[in-house]
């Protein structure tokens, strides 16, 4: 396929992109295909290459049903979504510089020699005290975190579009009463976890609206 037609299937599946708000319970995703779209998360860049997330897949009826007498947002979605993923964030237990989890990151996952690892630790220390002043507090840290699953949430929602497939991100939910939610599940276990924003599935039932914007040159300013 040439750029061209390349750039016009994109721009075709951004405009087919909408935040669905009612699906179809009847149509299931395939395996092959929401595997493609997990792919495509589990690919998504982070800063200084931790993965500082988790993603859920939650196919469990009953769980989903507690979801959604938690969530405001999930209410009308989370039912009827073919599948419905919870996006967690590693909090400053495990993203602080000096954390363990950053060390067996590089160490194990990465393989990169000791001189190399420290010289990261010591980056991200300057970046975490300095750069963005994240240390001030956890909130800090944990919005840090959960900003770099939302591109990994752009990411599924577009590789969907791309194969026909509806998404819609989810944040009408209360942070504390849905931490406790996994925790009572089991899903959150030892604090280093939590919720970020969800996301659901499927297939339409309607058609969606005309996409409203504001003017191109308003969003997009060029400096020369």
């Amino acid at each position: 396929m040439d750029k061209t037609n390349k750039k016009n299937e994109i721009l075709k599946a951004m405009n087919f992109r909408h935040a669905t708000k009612k699906f179809d319970p009847n149509k299931k995703i395939s395996d092959e295909d929401f595997n493609f779209i997990l792919e495509t998360a589990y690919l998504s860049p982070s800063s200084f290459g931790i993965e500082p997330w988790r993603f859920l897949v939650i196919q469990n009826k009953k769980i989903r049903e507690k979801i959604k007498n938690t969530s405001w947002g999930a209410k009308g979605k989370v039912m009827d979504a073919s599948h419905f993923v919870i996006l967690l964030a590693r909090t400053a237990k495990d993203t602080k510089y000096d954390a363990e989890y950053l060390k067996n990151h590089f160490e194990k996952v990465h393989q990169f020699p000791n001189q190399a690892i420290e010289g990261i630790l010591e980056m991200i220390e300057n970046f975490q005290k300095s750069d963005f002043a994240l240390l001030e507090d956890d909130r800090r840290m944990m919005d840090w975190s959960s900003k770099q699953t939302y591109i990994a949430l752009a990411n599924m929602m577009t590789s969907a579009a791309q194969i026909g497939i509806d998404s819609c991100p989810i944040e009408g939910f209360s942070i504390a009463e849905m931490n406790q939610l996994l925790r009572e599940e089991g899903l959150l276990k030892d604090e280093s976890f939590s919720i970020s924003v969800m996301a659901a599935f499927g297939y339409r039932l309607q058609d969606a609206a005309k996409k409203i914007r504001r003017p191109y040159d308003d969003i997009v300013k060029w400096i020369e």
